[in-house]
């Protein structure tokens, strides 16, 4: 009777590629000009609210909007010299 062998077979080792496969960020058009002006109303507004310099996590959480949205926003706020910096807080201008 015959025995059979089993051969072990080492598995490829997986290809990389940089050009074909690496993922491009994408931010789905999320960050376009009309988007960011309405983050920038929603800065604005809160700051206009609160009627005292907030500091960017307090705009963000008052906004209900996120960090980068937050930062966003007040770079067009900024650009348009409607908010200034004081004591690391924003307050409008």
């Amino acid at each position: 009777m015959a025995t059979k062998k089993t051969i072990a077979v080492e598995a490829e080792p997986k290809k990389t590629c940089k050009r074909a496969c690496a993922k491009k960020a994408t931010n789905n058009g999320i960050y376009n000009p009309i988007n960011v002006g309405f983050k920038a109303g929603d800065v604005y507004q809160a700051l206009a609210a609160a009627e005292k310099p907030l500091t960017v996590k307090e705009i963000a959480k008052a906004a209900n909007i996120s960090d980068i949205e937050t930062l966003l926003g007040m770079g067009w706020l900024l650009k348009e010299g409607k908010i200034t910096e004081s004591d690391d807080k924003i307050k409008l201008a």
